[in-house]
């Protein structure tokens, strides 16, 4: 959940290619389950364009230009999926100082969280 005095990093850019952030106490919101299932969607096609890169890699005869164009995909998938990261990083709870002054305990999350 992103605090409401945080912004969320959104997995898309405005027009003019700048980032684009939510403002937002919940993630029950249209626009937040719009990012999340957008966040979703490419991470999957980073997986599917990691197999097919592999394959073309693999593959002797692919030529300059197939591979150009898997570079080229590649680095677009990176991007995403950096920028989903980002936004999930900047996301995730803080490591706070227990009673003790300790400031290296772990966040606690849910069983789920991590996939």
């Amino acid at each position: 959940m992103t605090p409401h005095n945080e912004l969320r990093l959104l997995p898309w850019s405005g027009p003019d290619g700048k980032p684009c952030f939510l403002s937002t106490d919940g993630t029950n919101g249209l626009l937040s389950r719009l990012a999340d299932r957008t966040e979703a969607a490419q991470l999957d096609v980073a997986a599917e364009l990691l197999e097919h890169a592999q394959e073309v890699l693999a593959d002797k005869s692919s030529s300059p230009e197939e591979l150009r164009l898997v570079a080229s995909d590649l680095t677009v998938a990176l991007r995403d999926a950096l920028r989903v990261a980002a936004s999930r990083g900047h996301r995730l709870p803080t490591l706070g100082t227990s009673d003790h002054g300790d400031s290296n305990e772990l966040p606690h999350l849910p069983a789920g969280a991590l996939g």
